[in-house]
């Protein structure tokens, strides 16, 4: 099934690229993956093609003509898929529009500085957290955490994803016995999951309005 995950790259006029890695989620070492010697990650440490990609991608090229750049060469393979998904999207549209919280499991970000931000993805469905809800909302709807990194090494991820977990199955509860409305649900569980973070973490709330609500504004 893999660990999926979107990978954004900042192009030079502010925007971004949008890719996919299928692996990239696996406990969030793809931060470490992609750099400026490896910008697509992989094995390859001298991967010229993949930087004049970038560089190219960086500068504006469109993700139909990535297909006759690639064609009919003998590249190594690579943690991202080098062709992007879309381009020239900006980091709300992505998070409100692409990035789906229940099958990507990961979200980074790579800035034209080649610095990496690691979010874990968060949903917030309670489709099977509540014998009342049938169906939830997969894109747009869930929150981006950071994590603390510790030589080289993600720490509390696998607690804070055991704790949500256990916040939507408390939650799903609140639902059934009426004591929440689908409204009041997710309230609790963002002012919740806020507490939670707490302030050595940053949360990322796409919201219907502004995009992005940022729950705690200390970077990790």
């Amino acid at each position: 099934m893999g660990h999926r995950a979107l990978v954004a790259y900042e192009r030079t006029d502010g925007q971004y690229t949008l890719h996919y890695s299928h692996w990239g989620a696996a406990n969030l070492k793809l931060k470490h993956r992609i750099s400026a010697e490896s910008p697509f990650g992989g094995d390859d440490t001298d991967s010229k093609w993949a930087k004049q990609l970038l560089a190219e991608l960086a500068d504006g090229l469109e993700a139909d003509a990535v297909d006759g750049y690639l064609a009919g060469e003998d590249r190594p393979s690579t943690v991202v898929e080098p062709k992007p998904r879309a381009t020239g999207l900006t980091l709300d549209e992505i998070v409100a529009d692409h990035l789906d919280y229940l099958h990507h499991e990961a979200f980074f970000v790579m800035s034209t500085t080649f610095e990496v931000s690691a979010y874990r993805t968060l949903w917030f469905g309670l489709q099977y957290d509540s014998e009342t809800v049938e169906q939830g909302e997969t894109v747009g709807n869930g929150a981006l955490a950071t994590v603390r990194w510790y030589d080289g090494e993600p720490v509390g991820d696998g607690h804070l994803q055991g704790q949500f977990a256990a916040l939507k199955d408390v939650v799903g509860d609140m639902l059934d016995k009426g004591v929440f409305t689908p409204s009041t649900a997710r309230q609790y569980l963002k002012r919740k999951l806020a507490e939670r973070v707490g302030d050595r973490q940053e949360l990322l709330i796409p919201t219907g309005e502004s995009p992005f609500e940022k729950a705690s504004l200390n970077h990790s």
